[in-house]
């Protein structure tokens, strides 16, 4: 089995790639690969998206790189296989990105990524640091996982669901923040589970062994 890591120009993956590696091969889940390559991506049993920055930016850098998405399209929406997104990776999931100027996502999870606006004004955006998951429904990739269980969070947007059900855990930052989100054979987290210590570890290693 190979887990693509999609490469679209889009931050450091390094510390994702050896997070995955890592639990792949604990897991004897077979390989981790990160790749650009449009036909291996659409090969793939499952993809992962990560990413850091802007939406519009993050956006661009992917559409630019010929036949990616459509890659990811086939092998994800096609053929129904698993898919993770992470921070930007997960706001691209979106119908819709509201960062500097309106920006359409994939509109795989309908909803839109807005501005965090706390109701404390003493935290800070950008939301940055440890913050406990609030677990609101039950998935296989979250088992294990308990509500309480701490997460590392970088960002200034999140995503607002149009469906309830699709939002599988929030953070508590001044109000609901959006952490996990998923339907079908979807997922997405607004933090990095690759830095996220036996938490972020055990969510990679439920993803890398589950079938939707």
């Amino acid at each position: 089995m190979t887990t693509v890591i999609v490469d679209y120009g889009s931050g450091n993956l390094h510390s994702a790639e050896k997070a995955f590696q890592r639990m792949a091969a604990d897991a004897g889940t077979g390989t981790v690969i990160v790749t650009s390559e449009p036909d291996v991506i659409a090969r793939a049993e499952r993809v992962v998206l990560p990413g850091d920055g802007a939406f519009p930016a993050c956006r661009k850098e992917l559409f630019d790189h010929r036949g990616v998405f459509e890659a990811m399209e086939s092998a994800v929406i096609a053929s129904g296989r698993p898919f993770m997104g992470i921070c930007i990776g997960m706001q691209m999931m979106a119908s819709e990105g509201l960062e500097y100027e309106p920006t359409p996502g994939f509109d795989w999870i309908p909803g839109v990524v807005g501005p965090i606006t706390p109701d404390d004004s003493a935290l800070k955006v950008p939301h940055m640091g440890w913050n406990d998951l609030v677990i609101d429904r039950a998935h296989p990739v979250l088992e294990g996982v308990e509500t309480g269980q701490h997460a590392y969070f970088v960002h200034s947007f999140h995503m607002e669901v149009a469906e309830p059900a699709h939002r599988l855990a929030h953070a508590d930052y001044g109000g609901a923040i959006t952490a996990i989100v998923g339907r079908d054979n979807l997922i997405g987290t607004q933090f990095h589970p690759e830095k996220s210590q036996t938490t972020g570890l055990r969510i990679i290693a439920n993803f890398l062994r589950w079938t939707p």
